[in-house]
C-alpha cells in the first residue's frame, strides 16, 4: 500500500534451536511491522575457528544488510556480537564489554559483590596453569570455568588431590584451547581484564531451592517478566522449568530487589537478562547462582501462556527502541512449564518423531511447542560433553494447563504421541 512504512530488518543473530519456534508462537505481535533475518553461523554450528571481529567488522561495514536492530537468545557468541554491532551501528542494546562483563563469572562475582553482597557465595579464582596451588576456598566447594557451556567441567571437589587432578586433566586442557578461542579474542578487544576464560572459578557450597528470575532493562529501569521454579532429579539434572513460582511474594520480591541492585552494577542496558538464585529456606538466604545477559529462549512461552506475552516480543521492543509491556494474568493459562525429557543411561535411539509427530503432538494441546533433539539410529551417550554428565536430554515439551499436576498429564500424553523409542547401550549387540 502507497505511503507504508518498510518493515525494519532485525537480525536474530546465531540462532538457537528455541528462536523460530518461539518467534512464530508470538508471529502476530510483529509480523508484517518487523523483517527478522537469521544470518549465519547459528549457535550449534559456529565454529571455533569462527573470526568474531570481521564478523562484526562485516555488519558494521553493511554486508549483513541493512540492520534495524540486533539480538541473540545465544549465550556465546550470540549475546556479545549483537552487543558489538548495536553499539557499532548505535543502535539500542548493551555495550559489548558490560555483557561480557557478565559473562565472565570471575568478575561478574566481583560486580555482584559490591552491589549485593548478602547474595554472593565467597568465591576465589582459580588457574589450572598452576593445579598444584593450595585450594583458595574451605573444601568441599564447587569449581566451574569463568565461561562455561551447560554444566561442562562443573563439579563439587572435596579434596586438594581431586582439585589438582581436574585442572592438570586433558578435558580441562582442551576446553580451554577450543571452546574459548571466541572467548578470549572478545575479551581481548572490549576489555582491559587480566585473566581471560582460561581460569576457573571455586565457590563455596550453595543449597536450597533453585529459581530463575528474569527481566529486562530499559532506560535504566529493572524490571522483572517473572519467577520460575526449577524442579531437579535426584542426580542434579533438571526435570522441569514451572511458572509460575510457588515461592512467598515477600522472598520474590526480595529477589527482584537483588536484581535491581545487580544488573545496574553489571552496566547491561537495554537487553532482557535472566538470574539463577537460590533459596535456603534454613538461614532464609538467598543467593545468586550466576547472571546471564541474555533472553531465556527456552521459558519465552511460558510468560506467554500465562500473561499474554511471549519474552520474544520483549527482546524485540528493547532492540529496535520500544519500551517493553507485560500485564500478568493476561494469558490463557494459570500454570506452565517446560519439561525436558532425558534419559540416565547410554541409550540408542530406535525411533524419534518426524515433523508430522511434532506437529501432531502440539496439536494435542493449545500452545504446546515441542524441541524434538535426536534422529532414529542416534547414540545418547556423552553425558559429560553434551549436557550436565549425568544425563542426556533428547527433547523439551512445553505446556500450559491449569496446575501443575494437569501439565504433567499432558506431558505424558504428548510424549506418548511423540513415539520416541529407546534401546539401551548395554548388551547391545553390534
Amino acid at each position: 500500500m502507497v505511503g507504508e512504512s518498510p518493515a525494519r530488518r532485525v537480525l536474530v543473530l546465531c540462532e538457537t534451536h528455541w528462536d523460530r519456534k518461539q518467534l512464530m508462537a508470538c508471529r502476530e505481535r510483529w509480523d508484517g511491522e518487523l523483517e527478522l533475518a537469521f544470518p549465519e553461523p547459528d549457535d550449534v554450528g559456529c565454529p571455533t575457528d569462527f573470526d568474531p571481529l570481521a564478523y562484526i567488522g562485516s555488519a558494521l561495514a553493511g554486508q549483513l544488510g541493512p540492520i534495524d536492530g540486533v539480538f541473540s537468545s545465544s549465550d556465546y557468541p550470540g549475546a556479545t556480537l549483537a552487543a558489538a554491532i548495536a553499539t557499532g551501528l548505535s543502535l539500542p542494546g548493551p555495550r559489548p564489554e558490560h555483557v561480557l562483563r557478565a559473562a565472565h563469572k570471575y568478575y561478574s562475582r566481583i560486580a555482584q559483590r559490591a552491589a549485593a553482597p548478602e547474595a554472593v557465595p565467597d568465591f576465589a579464582l582459580l588457574d589450572p596453569r598452576r593445579p598444584d596451588a593450595s585450594p583458595p576456598l574451605p573444601l568441599p566447594c564447587f569449581v566451574k570455568p569463568v565461561k562455561g557451556a551447560f554444566s561442562v567441567l562443573a563439579r563439587r571437589i572435596d579434596s586438594e588431590q581431586q582439585l589438582r587432578a581436574f585442572l592438570a586433566s586433558p578435558a580441562v586442557s582442551e576446553f580451554g584451547h577450543e571452546y574459548l578461542s571466541i572467548f578470549n579474542r572478545l575479551l581481548a578487544a572490549y576489555t582491559s581484564f587480566e585473566f581471560d576464560g582460561h581460569c576457573f572459578i571455586a565457590e563455596e557450597l550453595l543449597r536450597g531451592e533453585l529459581v530463575t528470575l528474569e527481566g529486562y532493562v530499559y532506560e535504566g529501569g529493572v524490571e522483572v517478566i517473572g519467577i520460575v521454579d526449577s524442579t531437579l532429579h535426584p542426580n542434579g539434572s533438571f526435570a522441569r522449568f514451572d511458572y509460575p513460582s510457588r515461592l512467598p511474594r515477600a522472598v520474590q520480591q526480595r529477589m527482584a530487589d537483588v536484581a535491581r541492585r545487580v544488573v545496574p552494577a553489571l552496566g547491561l542496558e537495554r537487553t532482557l537478562f535472566n538470574i539463577e538464585l537460590m533459596l535456603d529456606r534454613e538461614s532464609d538466604r538467598i543467593q545468586i547462582v550466576e547472571v546471564n545477559p541474555r533472553i531465556c529462549g527456552q521459558f519465552a512461552d511460558l510468560y506467554q501462556k500465562v500473561d499474554g506475552t511471549n519474552g520474544y516480543e520483549l527482546a524485540l521492543s528493547l532492540c529496535t527502541g520500544r519500551k517493553p509491556r507485560i500485564e500478568p494474568g493476561r494469558g490463557e493459562f494459570a500454570a506452565a512449564a517446560s519439561l525436558p525429557l532425558r534419559v540416565f543411561e547410554p541409550m540408542r535411539v530406535l525411533a524419534a518423531p518426524d515433523a508430522r509427530d511434532v506437529s501432531a503432538a502440539e496439536a494435542l494441546f493449545p500452545q504446546t511447542l515441542v524441541w524434538s533433539e535426536c534422529t532414529a539410529g542416534e547414540e545418547l551417550a556423552d553425558f559429560e560433553v553434551d549436557e550436565d554428565g549425568g544425563s542426556h536430554r533428547y527433547a523439551v515439551v512445553n505446556l500450559g494447563g491449569a496446575s501443575r499436576v494437569q501439565i504433567g498429564e499432558r506431558c505424558e500424553a504428548v510424549e506418548a504421541r511423540l513415539g520416541f523409542r529407546m534401546q539401551p547401550l548395554r548388551g547391545t549387540a553390534d
